[in-house]
Formats: C-alpha cells, structure tokens, sequence
C-alpha cells in the first residue's frame, strides 16, 4: 500500500491518542454504540476505548483506581480518559484479550497490525521515524542480509514476550531469575553472547535451528544487543548480557579444555551463571592497580586468594567468579596480574548486595574472598597473563556496552515522540510546539550519527583480521563508548523534559524514561569510564600519528 495510506493510518491512531501497539485479537462481532450505551450498569458494564468493546463488569471490582470511577464509564466511549490515565499498550496487553467483546463498526487496523502488515513488505517494527534503525524502516544497507533480517524477528518476539513486561518486576525482585537464563540459553542465545564455543561442549541450536552459528557475525551480536534493551532495563541487560559478555570470554579464549568442560559448558546451557570480578575499591579503570591477592601453596597445588571486589555485575548471584588476581609477588603493575575461576560453594567466599541507584535487578555485588584455597587448574592462562587477557576483551565489552546504551538512547525519543503525540499543553498537542520538536531534532541527530559510527566499527570486526581489528579499532571503540555515553545522558535528561512529572515517577507512561535516567550511570562508567576513553582513543591517534 502507498505511504499515503500508512500515514493516514498513523494520524488516526494519533487523533484517538493511542500511538502504541496493543496486542488484542481482532474480534469478528460489530456492536453499535447505541447497543454499548444500553451496558451502563455495575452489573452490566461496557465500554469502548480505540474502537473496540469490552465487558469490564467482571473486571470492575479489581481496578486499581476503584470501582466507581471506572462504572461511572459504563456505556461510554472512554478513550481519551483511559489513554490520560494509563500505560495504554502495557494494560491493554495484559488485560485487553480477555476483556474484548467485538469492535464499533468497521474499527481502524491497530498500529501493530498496521506494523505487522508492513514487515512482510520490508520495513520492521515501530513505523514512527528513527524509532529504529534505519535498516528496519526501509533504507538501504550493505551491511545485512536475510539471516540478520530472521534473527531480528525471533528476538523481538522472544524480547516482546519473555523480557519486555517483566523488567520491573525483577527491578523490585533485585535479580534476574534463574529460568531468564535456561530460556536464553534453550533458545541458544548464549550462541550469540559467546564468541567462540568449545568444541568439547555440544552445540544448543538457534532458536531451533532456525538461525545457523555459521551465519552470525558482528552484526547478528549488534542486533542481539539492539532488540534485547528495548525493554530499556539497564538491571536486565547487564546482569544476563553483561555478566555472560564480559565474564565468559577470557574462559572461552585462554581456558583450559578441562575449565570449558567443567565451567564454560554449564554457563552455555543455562544451568550456572558466571561474572566478572576485577574492579577493587581502590582500582577501576586503572587495572593495574589491583590488590587482591593469590599465594601458591608450597605443594604448588592450590592458590590462596584474600582480598574483595567491588560493583561486580551479577556478583550477588553468580555461580562462577572470573577473578583478577595479583600473583606476581613483589611484581607491580600489569605485570603481576593472572585471572583465576572461582566458585560460589568454596569456602571463604561471600557477596552482598549493593544499595545502588539503579541496575537493580543485575545483582550488583560486594565481593570478600577470605583465605579462598582455590585449585591451581582454576587458574585461567598463564600465571601473570592476566592484564593481556583482560585487555583482549575490552572490544568486546566495549561493543556490547555500546550497543546497550544507543537503544536505551533510542527507547527515550520513541517514548517522547509518542508521548508528544498525546500530551497536550495550551490547547495544543506537544508536537506542535517547536521547543518540542527542537529537543527531539538533536535527540535524532546524536542516536543516527553514533549508530552509523557502530555499525562502521561492527564492519570493521566483520572483516579485518581479528589481531590487527584489535590493534587498530580500540582507540575508536573507546571513542565511541564516549560519544554513547553522552548521547544517552542527553536523550534521558530531554525526555524527562517532554515527560515532566511522569518522568520522576516509577511505573505508568513514563516508566522506562525513569528507570534509565536511574542508570545512566550504569552505562557510561562501566567498561571505561568517559575520560579514560577520550584519552585512550586519542593516545591511540597520537601514537599513529608518530608512526
């Protein structure tokens, strides 16, 4: 159809203040609204809101705001005050199929079956400009083919229905429940968290064999990372794409077969979950400065570890701890410095939780380790070969962290855009001011411009060799991590704006702009902090500049 059609479409959905999608089973029976006026009773109580009929006589008694309030609806079109009130698509989908009798007349297609017809034509996804990638609205790109188009739609789906109306829950839980993991891993998610797989640990299909390991490459982890953080959770996405991002791969890569077999496999499958323990109170982008230390024994057969971690991702409730360790005696500096696994049930070990803005639900934690006699085939790599192997993942880290914070960027001018859409202040809608408008411009412009440089870098991982990739492309990953961690910080502070009030509060229409402008932080300290990225990157270009 004509994008005459689509936009015409878009307007009406505008015009009955509902931009969002709302998941409810298109209904075969027309019900007038003479016939709904006639269900205008507690014990007969019918309403319209967007075109469709429901019976919420049931229902009344249950709802959060009384039942009188909602029974002086009855017989109504409520539309405007259900939609001023309420998380349209986020009740509509957990209520609405069960409520939905029939539609008024010839009801207007429903902006995600407007989405849905759409997808099968090329464009995915929300229609509302730069709401998603520009790939997904129809522009052309080198850089994906048919297998990343298959990958995008299975995510969104399982995102949609295992992720997405769940996140705050965990928030308040303060973790990601142990079935999120086997989930991700019996959908062989974990295929695309990990960059290699051991070849004594049997394969997990891709969404039952529908996505092929063979075919993923950067860009299949750059959409893993897109569609999983459109739930705009920063507690769920680093405690189960962080913790498995950044705290599997030095076992991947430098492991012994044995520690594969034994740790990696478990974490594969879902049955254990690993993190990543190297920050110290006292050391944080500085590595070097580590003070937790590992004594070989005098038989040689075990390391003595004492010391603690501190903001360790999902530390609270992991299984397996990626440990960096000083094991070079009176070695200081990098030089010292060796990864060790150690597990959760050995002796000595203890975690807590930390009381921390936001990242709730990733299970931030404390770390003491207390004369921890850990065996010595626990010890990752060499012995003091630590600090390599730390930096060989950063890229990873880093790409990943990005990929994380562009979306939530993006999560914040979609919301605002729709909700500007809504909204209407001095007799007019907020999009009709240019303030408004103003502030979403430069919301645009920063998430285009740092998404294109990411797909640049991801282009680059695809096809350089991977020793010169991670020479040349850490000074502008680390670049980039800067330039994401500003553009997020924008994007949530001017959305709060356009949001006012419901921006400051927890739940409703403006719950995911609060919950990430809680963790900002969250995402511009983690893997680098902004400082030390501008500096590494431009060191990086004064040292080739030398050359």
């Amino acid at each position: 159809r004509s994008s005459g059609w689509v936009a015409g479409l878009l307007l009406q959905a505008t015009e009955s203040e509902s931009l969002l999608p709302v998941k409810v089973a298109r209904m075969s029976r027309s019900i007038t609204l003479e016939e709904v006026a006639q269900h205008n009773t507690e014990q007969d109580a019918w309403v319209v809101i967007s075109g469709k009929v429901y019976d919420i006589t049931k229902f009344a008694p249950d709802h959060p705001g009384g039942r009188k309030i909602l029974v002086r609806e009855a017989g109504k079109d409520c539309t405007k005050k259900f939609n001023a009130f309420h998380n349209a698509a986020a009740v509509m989908k957990e209520f609405g199929p069960e409520l939905l009798i029939g539609t008024v007349g010839e009801a207007p297609p429903t902006p995600e079956e407007i989405n849905n017809e759409l997808a099968s034509n090329g464009p995915f996804g929300n229609k509302i400009p730069y709401s998603e990638p520009s790939w997904y609205q129809g522009y052309n790109s080198p850089y994906y083919n048919d297998h990343h188009r298959l990958l995008r739609a299975k995510l969104r789906e399982f995102h949609d229905k295992e992720i997405g109306p769940y996140v705050g829950k965990w928030d308040d839980d303060h973790r990601v429940p142990g079935e999120v993991f086997k989930k991700f891993a019996a959908m062989g998610l974990t295929n695309l968290i990990a960059t290699e797989w051991p070849e004594n640990v049997p394969p997990v299909p891709i969404f039952d064999g529908a996505i092929k390991r063979a075919d993923l490459d950067p860009f299949s982890m750059l959409i893993f990372v897109d569609e999983m953080n459109r739930c705009g959770s920063g507690g769920f996405s680093w405690g189960v794409l962080g913790g498995l991002g950044i705290g599997l791969p030095p076992l991947l890569h430098f492991g012994s077969d044995y520690q594969k077999e034994t740790f990696a496999g478990p974490v594969l499958r879902g049955e254990k979950t690993i993190c990543l323990a190297i920050t110290e109170a006292s050391a944080g982008s500085d590595v070097a400065g580590l003070a937790c230390e590992a004594v070989k024994t005098d038989d040689g057969r075990h390391y003595i570890v004492n010391g603690s971690k501190k903001w360790i991702t999902t530390g609270v409730f992991a299984d397996y701890f990626t440990v960096a360790v000083r094991t070079g005696g009176g070695k200081k500096g990098m030089s010292g410095v060796s990864l060790i696994l150690i597990t959760r049930d050995m002796p000595g070990v203890k975690t807590r939780q930390m009381d921390c803005t936001g990242v709730w639900s990733s299970g931030t934690g404390f770390i003491t380790f207390e004369d921890v006699k850990v065996p010595a085939e626990n010890l990752i790599g060499k012995e003091n070969h630590g600090f390599k192997y730390i930096m060989y993942n950063f890229n990873n880290e880093r790409f990943l962290t990005i990929g994380m914070g562009l979306r939530m960027a993006r999560v914040c001018y979609e919301d605002a855009m729709m909700y500007a859409f809504q909204r209407k202040t001095f007799g007019k809608r907020l999009i009709e001011h240019q303030v408004i408008r103003n502030k979403l411009g430069h919301m645009v412009r920063r998430i285009e411009a740092s998404h294109a440089w990411l797909e640049s870098i991801a282009y680059q991982l695809k096809t350089l060799d991977p020793k010169v990739g991670r020479k040349v492309l850490g000074g502008p990953m680390a670049l980039l991590k800067a330039q994401m961690s500003q553009t997020l910080q924008f994007c949530a502070s001017e959305a709060s704006q356009i949001f006012g009030g419901l921006a400051y509060t927890r739940g409703g229409k403006g719950a995911k702009i609060e919950r990430i402008n809680r963790e900002v932080l969250a995402l511009k300290i983690p893997a680098g902090s902004e400082e030390i990225m501008l500096e590494l990157g431009i060191k990086q270009a004064v040292r080739i500049a030398k050359m």
